[in-house]
């Protein structure tokens, strides 16, 4: 099986943390140079260091919040001017918790600019490279919310599915030209943002985040939560030349809890 991605560049969205961060390791790891993007810059430093250098790469960061998408455009148009990327992986953390009725207005069009503008400014940039270079490979991480809706993720519920469906519809405009759009679907996994979700969840625990954990581990067949080195694995595969002919899905990466198929 081909994994090799020696040559091949890779740009990493929420680079300095939990899953990217982990997605970062393990490209590095199979060859591939990274550009990592981030809006903290000590973290960026911290998490270049964690990547593997054994084919001569030279790894690098961008600075950027996705909270201004005009100021994320200059920095990515900036970036492709002199380097073609082969790999664009879209993660962003998600929306806060919350029913959906009570959510207010803004909040979904602040969710859908951090997640569905972000994604399009970034795809836009690089796509013209992975036609050059014929090798593309963009993986998004949404959430297993798009087969199943989560109970207390309103906002997310709604932006995620958006998310799916302009990727599946990007997979089918850009699989002529040998890139791939595919969507990975964490289940529970051990990051920061699985702290926020157990807060929200022991609102309905008397306020135990232990109960609301225990409770969380039981709908999952593994009975347990995902490490993000976990996540990472499956978006590596995807990222390979060994995956070139997977496109347009959604990889639930979740230990089972999913129950549609």
């Amino acid at each position: 099986m081909n994994l090799n991605l020696k040559n091949k560049k890779a740009m990493i969205c929420g680079g300095s943390a939990g899953i990217g961060e982990a997605a970062a390791q393990e490209l590095a790891s199979l060859g591939a140079t990274i550009t990592l993007v981030a809006r903290n810059e000590e973290k960026l430093k911290a998490s270049l260091k964690t990547l593997a250098t054994q084919d001569g790469q030279q790894h690098e960061y961008i600075v950027a919040d996705f909270t201004n998408p005009q100021l994320l455009k200059e920095k990515v148009t900036a970036a492709t001017q002199n380097k073609n990327f082969h790999i664009l992986l879209n993660n962003t953390g998600g929306p806060k918790g919350g029913p959906i009725f009570s959510a207010d207005t803004s909040e979904f069009i602040k969710a859908f600019s951090m997640h569905l503008e972000c994604n399009q400014i970034l795809v836009q940039a690089v796509v013209p490279g992975m036609k050059t270079d014929n090798y593309g490979r963009i993986i998004n991480v949404i959430s297993t919310s798009v087969k199943q809706p989560i109970d207390g993720l309103g906002v997310s519920n709604t932006i995620r599915g958006a998310v799916a469906s302009w990727s599946k519809t990007m997979a089918n405009e850009l699989g002529q030209f040998g890139i791939t759009v595919n969507n990975v679907l964490p289940g529970f996994t051990a990051t920061d943002r699985l702290a926020s979700i157990l807060s929200n969840a022991a609102k309905r625990f008397d306020g135990s985040e232990e109960k609301a954990e225990a409770f969380m581990k039981s709908v999952v067949p593994a009975r347990r939560f995902a490490q993000p080195e976990e996540v990472a694995n499956a978006i590596a595969f995807l990222a390979s030349p060994a995956a070139g002919y997977i496109n347009g899905i959604n990889l639930p990466v979740d230990g089972g809890r999913t129950k549609s198929l």
